[in-house]
């Protein structure tokens, strides 16, 4: 059967008659990718997150989908789909790390940053040397942004204990050569600065259309940190991130248009 899109019967009937198709390769032919379209499904048409949570879940747990993983990790990480829940940290790390281990490049990303970051919650414990490992194998899955994390560790360093860094910084001089405080070691860092490793991630972040990425680029040629300085190169790439940001804009543009219109109830 045909149907008009334009037409807002035709909208709902094919609507309802595409869950049903999900339910069935999901719960009868038992297919894990059509498992993943349905918590899709349940996500963006029913607005079911309580229902789109319990499939992701399942979905990973009892066949290992990988996107399952991840999105389930997202659900917990926000306490989505539970009524009253504040999120879980530790139960979304776990099901990162898992589809991670099943190939997943958002959730390698995703399981790097909990690792790496200062900021996450008091349940998950810094472990920047994993965290480094999971992001690195993102980035070699291309996974833009995870490429983009690596470059900005290289460029600044990671220090095992950074609130000591920075009390030393407060009393001393930084190190003109170096860009490290005065009695900072290397031995003080767990990712030392590395600003040729640096540059060769932010230059494939860029690759893979990391507008940030393309924006240190340009700024890495134009003071020749990490790469012989290039004028030529670093207005190529400050042209590229402007027309990246441009893009983004319009595609937020008609995003809100979209949102405005709506779908039929």
């Amino acid at each position: 059967m045909a149907y008009d899109l334009k037409k807002e019967s035709d909208v709902k009937e094919y609507v309802e008659k595409l869950g049903v198709e999900y339910r069935f390769g999901c719960y009868s032919e038992k297919k894990p990718e059509v498992c993943h379209l349905l918590g899709d499904y349940l996500e963006g048409i029913k607005k079911d997150f309580e229902k789109a949570s319990k499939v992701y879940k399942s979905t990973c747990d009892d066949y290992g989908y990988a996107k399952s993983c991840y999105k389930y990790g997202n659900y917990s990480f926000l306490g989505k789909g539970k009524s009253g829940s504040k999120g879980e940290p530790r139960v979304a790390y776990q099901y990162y790390e898992k589809g991670c281990n099943l190939n997943d490049s958002d959730a390698c990303l995703h399981s790097g940053l909990l690792l790496v970051s200062r900021s996450m919650p008091k349940e998950i414990d810094r472990d920047v040397p994993k965290g480094l490992q999971f992001l690195t194998k993102s980035c070699d899955m291309n996974n833009a942004t995870a490429c983009f994390y690596l470059s900005g560790m290289h460029i600044s360093g990671v220090q095992k204990k950074p609130e000591d860094a920075a009390a030393a910084t407060s009393t001393t001089t930084t190190a003109a050569a170096g860009g490290k405080a005065a009695g900072v070691k290397d031995t003080d860092y767990i990712v030392l600065k590395d600003m040729k490793k640096a540059f060769q991630f932010a230059y494939k972040a860029c690759e893979l259309r990391n507008m940030y990425a393309c924006a240190n680029l340009s700024q890495m040629y134009a003071r020749g940190d990490g790469i012989e300085k290039n004028e030529k190169e670093a207005e190529k790439y400050k042209k590229l991130a402007l027309e990246m940001q441009d893009e983004v804009k319009k595609q937020q543009e008609t995003l809100g248009f979209q949102q405005g219109v709506g779908m039929p109830n």
